[in-house]
């Protein structure tokens, strides 16, 4: 099958979930005997690239402004891979599938599908008029996909709820990591194996770093011996969240053992997990927490907001708090921290194992493949319009 891959930032992925899906998803088809493209924003990627292990990479214009970036990119890349006679169009998102309806009109041989990743309108970080516009990208994905794959069976649930619409769950994947032994470029950032709590995450709002920040603090204020030699490193960048991001800066301002590390990629990142003490997310929403399922892959303990995202990943209650709750965050923290590290580090290889046995990529490409190899969902656009008239 030809396949276009449509939504992503771009590939290789450098960071972001749905970057990172796509790449280990694109490379897996690619071996299953494939043709894949994978469409690509030129801000993304400082080394313009045509091919990733087989995978094309196709450099596609856009405006990289917070609203109009994803909506032009995902309609230039739709009228490529139309050109182009792609058997596969997969959209990424609810953003990219505004303009899914395109194939369904003039090239009704070829499938959509669409990977419903998160609520992306529930973000803090986007305002009224972006928010109904993503609301009507989940409308788009839900009448114009011929199917929809949810991430998460909270995902899937909300589509069968407010759209009448069943969807096929499938999780995110994720590699089985292996543990960085050099600690050498830990330094760098002040660190010490061991001795850190870590956060990776993008920095905007609904990912909730503030609440860590000031649990920490508060921990190192009314518990100095959970927190004796230990730092707290977030590492990752803001995505047109200046405010929240300067605001985090602030809150953190003056203590020496919360250390922000920006965006870091490739064995920096694979030192900085593979040698945290602890991974903490902290969220009030997600899709498919894939920060947090790549830190359970390299044996991590991690501590988690109670969402129920996250509960599908953890169900030990010790390792989950009131998501929202700094007092919950802080207790937890504590309770944690004074563990048995022989106790801690049972808990990250229980982690280990259920990534490499229910999220293992291998299974899960063979899983998508065969959505799409389904029936569609609906037949024609023309039904598809009818019954959302009939619906109203």
């Amino acid at each position: 099958m030809r396949i276009a891959i449509i939504g992503q930032k771009g590939m290789p992925a450098i960071n972001g979930g749905v970057e990172r899906h796509v790449h280990e998803l694109a490379i897996r088809l690619v071996k299953f005997g494939h043709t894949v493209t994978v469409y690509s924003r030129k801000w993304y990627s400082p080394i313009a690239i045509t091919e990733f292990e087989g995978v094309k990479i196709k450099t596609i214009p856009t405006l990289h402004t917070k609203h109009l970036d994803t909506i032009i990119h995902s309609l230039f890349c739709t009228i490529d891979a139309l050109k182009n006679k792609a058997d596969i169009i997969h959209y990424h998102g609810v953003g990219p599938s505004l303009v899914s309806w395109i194939p369904r009109i003039f090239s009704p041989q070829t499938k959509v599908i669409t990977t419903f990743h998160s609520i992306d309108r529930k973000h803090e970080k986007w305002g009224w008029f972006a928010k109904l516009i993503l609301r009507l990208g989940e409308w788009t994905t839900c009448r114009f996909a011929h199917q929809i794959i949810a991430t998460s069976q909270t995902v899937a649930q909300y589509c069968r709820d407010v759209y009448d619409t069943e969807t096929t769950f499938i999780p995110s994947g994720v590699p089985a990591y292996q543990k960085e032994n050099k600690s050498n470029l830990l330094p760098n950032f002040g660190l010490k194996s061991e001795q850190y709590i870590l956060m990776l995450s993008r920095l905007i709002p609904h990912k909730g770093v503030h609440y860590l920040i000031s649990a920490f603090k508060k921990l190192q204020k009314n518990k100095a011996e959970a927190t004796k030699g230990l730092k707290l490193a977030i590492v990752g960048d803001g995505y047109y969240t200046e405010k929240y991001v300067a605001y985090l800066k602030k809150l953190a301002k003056g203590n020496k053992n919360i250390v922000f590390t920006g965006l870091r990629s490739g064995q920096e990142l694979a030192q900085l997990i593979s040698h945290a003490k602890l991974m903490v997310h902290p969220s009030d929403n997600e899709g498919m927490p894939l920060a947090v399922m790549e830190g359970m892959s390299y044996g991590l303990p991690v501590l988690l907001s109670d969402i129920p995202e996250h509960q599908e990943l953890i169900k030990d209650k010790n390792f989950l708090f009131e998501h929202g709750n700094i007092q919950s965050l802080t207790k937890k923290l504590s309770e944690i921290l004074c563990k048995n590290p022989e106790e801690l580090h049972n808990e990250g290889q229980k982690n280990k194992k259920l990534m490499q046995r229910e999220y293992n990529w291998e299974n899960i490409v063979k899983r998508i493949i065969n959505v799409y190899q389904l029936p569609p969902l609906k037949k024609t656009i023309n039904k598809t319009i009818m019954a959302s008239v009939t619906n109203e």
